[in-house]
């Protein structure tokens, strides 16, 4: 029926991700029907807990028609008739993404994505469960997955468990002499290969995320001053709208992007074309998960690569805002830089050097 891993996934999202209380309702989404062991490991433990599980499969394919068909009028009364009100009465939302093919979407057209994102994804998701429920994203382990990483599927589905079980705990606690040193820092610069970028961070929120919001977790972010951003900065390879980058290069003014390079730059300018806050920077955050070594063209596996950052084009998180406002949000990740606090170099390369960091080097994790 499930596996053992999937059982010990289901509980650790219900209880201490999404810290349901007995009544209460979650939505479980499925969308692709690789994960069905884990959505049935979920819906047993919800009702085991006396949760109501509201259950939604969604076919990848159907939904790459749908986004290639929608339109402005269509994706409004998706939301309107549907989703809204459902996601309304949830307490928490458990998204388990089990697509095979990340590129089912590749060929999608700028008009379509931007009307799916504005019309259904922003009113349903950032308004409305980001803001009012427990929510948490995943995805699930497959073949094509495995591939993408580079790994055989055994291993990659050991490394899968071991990243999502994490002790989020430890991490957490990990990570307090960080945020103490970010939120009295001004200025931070990451200085690498193909990277020398600097930007203020003067009186913004810092976020730690500890297995809460996603699955695997493991971060630390903010929002740089939206003007402050200056400099050039080269990121790993990347998929995004299922179009896939095997690196991006930004030269950026005054916290715009005013040059770009890429293995597509017709895709990616399209992207930075979508609205004026594309240009912009709306997220700002360190990956700290110590299990997660390298890319593997998922974003919520590589925005937690430990000793990589994200610099975010696109809209910004109401928990640390700064002004941003897009309908892209793109955590374009770069591996390795140093990092630089106010002058002081606290990471260098991957690991961190000051003393008071080093329990968030892996081997002081794992």
């Amino acid at each position: 029926m499930y596996t053992n891993e999937d059982q010990q996934l289901a509980r650790k999202i219900l209880h201490f991700s999404c810290e349901l209380e007995e009544g209460q309702n979650v939505m479980l989404q499925l969308v692709g029907l690789n994960g069905i062991g884990l959505l049935r490991a979920l819906v047993a433990e919800a009702r085991d807990m006396n949760v109501n599980p509201f259950v939604r499969i969604e076919d990848t394919e159907i939904q790459r028609m749908l986004v290639e068909r929608g339109d402005k009028e269509f994706w409004e009364s998706q939301a309107k008739v549907d989703q809204l009100p459902l996601m309304k009465e949830m307490d928490a939302f458990v998204g388990v993404r089990a697509s095979l093919n990340i590129y089912e979407q590749a060929d999608v057209s700028k008009k379509a994505n931007k009307a799916y994102s504005d019309y259904f994804q922003k009113p349903v998701h950032f308004e409305e469960r980001v803001k009012n429920t427990n929510w948490v994203v995943l995805r699930y382990p497959s073949e094509a997955f495995a591939m993408n990483a580079r790994m055989p599927t055994h291993k990659f589905r050991e490394f899968y468990y071991d990243a999502c079980l994490l002790d989020y705990s430890q991490l957490h606690e990990a990570m307090k002499p960080l945020e103490e040193r970010l939120r009295k820092t001004d200025m931070i610069r990451l200085k690498g290969e193909g990277t020398d970028i600097e930007f203020s961070v003067k009186g913004q929120n810092w976020i730690p995320c500890y297995g809460k919001r996603n699955i695997p977790d493991g971060e630390l972010f903010s929002s740089p001053v939206l003007s402050s951003v200056e400099g050039h900065i080269t990121y790993a390879p990347s998929v995004y709208q299922g179009k896939p980058f095997e690196f991006v290069k930004l030269e950026v003014r005054d916290g715009v992007v005013v040059d770009f390079d890429s293995s597509d730059n017709e895709k990616l300018e399209e992207i930075l074309d979508t609205d004026a806050g594309a240009r912009q920077f709306g997220e700002f955050s360190f990956g700290l998960n110590p299990i997660i070594e390298r890319p593997m063209y998922d974003i919520l596996f590589d925005e937690k690569i430990y000793g990589s950052n994200h610099l975010t084009l696109g809209n910004d998180y109401e928990e640390a805002p700064n002004g941003n406002d897009s309908s892209i949000h793109w955590d374009l990740v770069c591996i390795g830089a140093d990092v630089y606090l106010d002058g002081e170099k606290v990471r260098e390369g991957r690991k961190f050097i000051t003393k008071d960091l080093q329990g968030l080097n892996p081997e002081n994790l794992v």
